[in-house]
């Protein structure tokens, strides 16, 4: 008995001490050589998105320098003979240049691939290359939807990569490609760069996917970060889309108007999935749902777009978008609404029409279920007052936490997972379709740890020793602490500090003693 609480006494201090700094350490980013991120005459950012019915269709685009003006893709069945080759069909690509050389951040010029294979057999794993005919990628395979609704599948979602990308989202989206090696998709909720038409940021993120965007369809929105102006000297031109979102995807063209390749739709046998563009629009979007959901008879029913209707994170609500979109939600009873933004996890759900949240409704019917996720390594604090409020209720959350979510669906079973960037299964429920087309849902988070804070994981922040706190803080009597900044300075470890009394506020330089520099 004595031995075991021993034991759970050491368990405990070493809980407590991975979640404190050990030591002052400064970060040291990255950094990248200018032609780093430049295209070439060999293949890169090779990428697929699925057509509209992924049974039959899928696209692929890839990049090179502009003296590729003709280029091409080659596709056959796959088998484990290695010349399945023989059997290949050779595409002409459609290719378009991009001249971002006078756009800030971007200053590139590149040539754009991309065909859209047509005509394929469901079920059936395809191998293809892309080149010029005579620089050419490795052989990818990817393999289409099935084409029997009852058949099970699974795809891969995730919410804002945007920041650290190489550095920490290259973790994140290789860890999930691993749990889920199977998945037929994945969906990225918007925020995929930081700065919408910087081109570092971008090869940072075809660099972290590597392989895994040749080989597992992407399903993008664009979020806040893929919008801003494209030159400084004319603002008045508003925010644009990143220069490069077109030219590197190739999403259906069956959105509205004005909207193309950032709303649109794919058709599963028997599941609906539509993308919406949160960042404008959204009356006329919504009209084209209404007319999207009018005529579905999928039996399931999901959405994504980037911006929540339900925030996850303080000061963040988005109440005049909630208004447009979620009585179209309501009315024809979709079943996901998969979002980013918020750089936190909240997981929760609406009353199913006119059922309360209550009762053994709580424990069975559910009306939509809500996620937002994030995927990346910049983090933000949870509203501590939950959806409250809101006509929704937050079932579980998490603050400083990298996930990845696996969604399976099995004719009349949805099953959603939440995993964190080193694999361990944080959140998951069940969806049980009925026959009147209501959900009864199951909770299965009961057999789960505690919900992850900024108290109890690895400090986000720096945080200043003890000892150099105590110092400052008998120096500066009445002053509170605001922000920590480790930072190397001439080869030197300095610490920058921000304290504050009321509204008088100082900039502090310590060394890494804690002995005063500089005061502002």
């Amino acid at each position: 008995m004595h031995i075991r609480i021993l034991f759970l006494f050491l368990g405990i201090l070493i809980f407590e001490s991975s979640c404190k700094a050990q030591e002052i350490r400064v970060y040291k980013e990255p950094v990248f050589a200018n032609d780093w991120s430049k295209p070439s005459i060999h293949p890169d950012r090779i990428i697929l998105n699925p057509g509209q019915n992924p049974s039959s269709e899928m696209n692929v685009t890839w990049r090179t320098t502009t003296e590729i003006e003709v280029a091409y893709a080659e596709i056959a069945p796959a088998t484990a003979a290695p010349k399945f080759w023989r059997n290949a069909k050779t595409y002409t690509a459609k290719t378009e240049n991009l001249n971002a050389k006078e756009v800030p951040m971007a200053e590139v010029e590149a040539n754009y691939h991309s065909v859209e294979f047509k005509n394929l057999q469901p079920g059936q794993v395809y191998g293809y290359r892309v080149g010029d005919g005579e620089h050419w990628s490795e052989w990818f395979q990817f393999k289409t939807a099935s084409a029997d609704p009852k058949e099970r599948f699974s795809f891969l979602y995730v919410g804002d990569a945007q920041n650290y990308i190489l550095e920490l989202w290259a973790r994140l989206i290789r860890e999930g490609y691993r749990k889920a090696p199977d998945a037929d998709f994945i969906i990225h909720a918007g925020d995929l760069i930081n700065y919408a038409h910087r081109e570092q940021e971008w090869h940072e993120w075809f660099t972290a996917g590597g392989f895994i965007h040749s080989m597992l369809p992407s399903l993008s929105v664009p979020g806040n970060h893929e919008y801003n102006y494209l030159n400084n000297s004319n603002r008045e031109a508003g925010r644009a889309l990143s220069i490069q979102w077109k030219p590197q995807f190739t999403f259906p063209i069956n959105g509205p108007e004005g909207l193309e390749e950032t709303a649109y739709f794919i058709d599963y046998p028997d599941v609906k999935f539509i993308f919406l563009d949160s960042n404008r629009d959204h009356e006329k979007q919504a009209a084209w749902l209404r007319d999207i959901l009018k005529e579905n008879k999928k039996k399931w029913t999901i959405v994504s777009y980037h911006h929540p209707l339900f925030s996850a994170s303080s000061g963040r609500d988005n109440e005049a978008l909630r208004a447009i979109w979620k009585p179209i939600f309501d009315e024809f009873k979709v079943d996901l609404a998969l979002q980013g933004h918020d750089h936190s996890y909240a997981r929760g759900r609406v009353s199913p029409g006119e059922n309360v949240l209550n009762g053994t409704n709580l424990r069975d019917l559910t009306g939509t279920v809500y996620v937002v996720s994030v995927s990346g390594g910049k983090m933000y604090g949870l509203n501590p007052n939950a959806w409250e409020g809101t006509e929704a209720v937050r079932d579980r959350a998490a603050e400083n936490t990298q996930l990845f979510q696996v969604i399976s669906i099995e004719n009349n079973s949805l099953k959603f997972e939440s995993y964190t960037a080193v694999g361990e299964l944080y959140d998951a429920f069940e969806l049980a379709k009925n026959e009147d087309g209501s959900n009864t849902f199951l909770e299965l988070k009961t057999d789960l740890g505690p919900e992850y804070r900024f108290e109890n994981t690895i400090p986000y922040e720096d945080q200043l020793p003890s000892e150099i706190e105590s110092k400052i803080l008998k120096k500066y009597s009445g002053y509170e602490i605001r922000r920590v900044i480790f930072k190397e300075v001439e080869g030197q470890t300095r610490i920058e500090l921000r304290i504050q009394k009321v509204e008088i506020q100082k900039i502090l330089l310590l060394d890494s003693k804690g002995k005063v520099l500089s005061e502002n």
